[in-house]
């Protein structure tokens, strides 16, 4: 008998994963994180005798299983079956946040914390040939952040030190961050016999520029996103620390099409020198980002304030991204959302994006280098950017939400909103 009823239970636990109202119950979110929008909140349903109701009047019924959001704030739904509640669903209404979408071709030039070394070279004294840079153990990658205790902004700081410390016959004390960590040592600089003058050993940079893709713009504060991944270094391959940056407008001249195993790239034309129009502050994994001078318009009809979509309202479908082929013209093009993973907390590479868009395809092959930030829009809310290609299929790339860009650019301005971890 033991045995029978050892089996027998052993059945019932197995099979009541399978069994429909309780796979529907398993299915009923503890949380539900949502803006305050026109669009419904869908709640799942446990069958005509289970009510679903809200605890307060913020939240208001549509029919048995869509409500809508009447203003921002915390609540709950409670499903009750014969007066009693057997779940409940903590609901949080966010303010509805809008911004512009971008789309315009922007050229971008980075100035570095410090400087960054991206390389060694040999000096010829009359003893030997070395790097003095190379022998005081600094890293292609290291940023020399102060010498002998004074800060060091660009190029230019560096030389004074190097010809007095020659003088001198005394080593330079430099402070270095290498990755996360600050470091203190000494570097020696040697009398270079064919140059005639000391030198350190060391190729330094303290700037990158480049081309990229406008995501979005608010249209209170003018602050922006754009590129939708961060900033490397073409030398070392690492982020670029940055002390400060600009944006200036950019043309597309032409561009190199994309194929299988070889990524395909915008051709643009833009000078620093021109009268920038938005400044940088930050260049990490979700973009860069900073204040515009003046709003940008992107002459299409998305041209306009457009809600966000959290990452677990993004659909399998249909979609537009906004980019530029030609000049700095902004048009809008058919892609698919292939998939997308709903982020309780920030990360990169949250959509996978198919372009379908038969004039994009054979003008481009697909997504190429300087799409990055494309803003992606479905259902006319701003979803996300363009980030990555996939190197194998030129059609296809990765996608990161907008509400992470937005929470790395600081928008909106209050505290609240699109950091919803904790409700989550």
């Amino acid at each position: 008998m033991r045995k029978w009823f050892g089996f027998i239970f052993l059945t019932v636990i197995l099979a009541i994963p399978f069994i429909t109202p309780l796979q529907s119950y398993i299915t009923i979110p503890n949380d539900i994180v949502t803006t305050n929008t026109d669009s419904p909140i869908d709640v799942p349903s446990l069958g005509s005798g289970v009510n679903i109701t809200p605890v307060d009047k913020s939240i208001q019924a549509i029919d048995d299983t869509e409500f809508h959001t009447v203003e921002p704030g915390a609540n709950e739904l409670v499903y009750e079956a014969s007066g009693i509640p057997i779940k409940k669903v903590s609901v949080s209404v966010l303010e509805d946040i809008q911004v512009i979408p971008g789309g315009q071709s922007i050229g971008v030039q980075l100035h570095t914390l410090g400087v960054l070394v991206v390389g060694h070279h040999l000096v010829n004294t009359d003893k030997a040939v070395s790097s003095p840079g190379e022998d005081a153990a600094i890293q292609v990658g290291d940023v020399i952040l102060k010498i002998n205790d004074e800060p060091i902004k660009k190029m230019e700081d560096v030389k004074p030190f190097v010809k007095q410390a020659g003088k001198d016959g005394k080593p330079l004390d430099l402070t270095i961050k290498r990755d996360e960590d600050t470091i203190e040592t000494t570097l020696e600089p040697a009398l270079d016999e064919k140059e005639n003058e000391y030198q350190i050993g060391l190729y330094i940079r303290d700037s990158a520029a480049g081309i990229g893709t406008l995501s979005f713009m608010d249209p209170k504060s003018k602050r922006y996103g754009a590129l939708g991944h961060v900033i490397s270094d073409m030398d070392t391959k690492k982020p670029i620390q940055i002390h400060d940056g600009s944006i200036v407008r950019s043309s597309i001249t032409s561009i190199e099409k994309g194929d299988e195993g070889t990524p395909g790239e915008k051709q643009a034309k833009f000078s620093m020198r021109d009268s920038k129009i938005g400044t940088i502050n930050k260049n990490n994994a979700f973009g860069v980002f900073g204040k515009l001078d003046e709003l940008m318009k992107n002459d299409t009809s998305y041209d306009k304030p457009m809600s966000i979509a959290l990452s677990h309202e993004v659909k399998e479908g249909p979609a537009k991204i906004l980019t530029v082929l030609k000049g700095e013209k902004v048009e809008a093009f058919d892609v698919e959302i292939v998939s997308s993973v709903p982020q309780k907390t920030p990360a990169t590479k949250g959509m996978v994006v198919k372009v379908t868009d038969p004039k994009l395809l054979n003008e481009t092959g697909g997504i190429v280098q300087g799409m990055s930030g494309s803003p992606i829009i479905q259902d006319d809310k701003v979803i996300g950017a363009v980030t990555h290609v996939f190197v194998n299929d030129p059609t296809s790339g990765y996608g990161v939400h907008i509400e992470w860009m937005l929470q790395e650019a600081g928008v909106p301005e209050k505290e609240n909103v699109i950091n919803h971890q904790a409700a989550s």
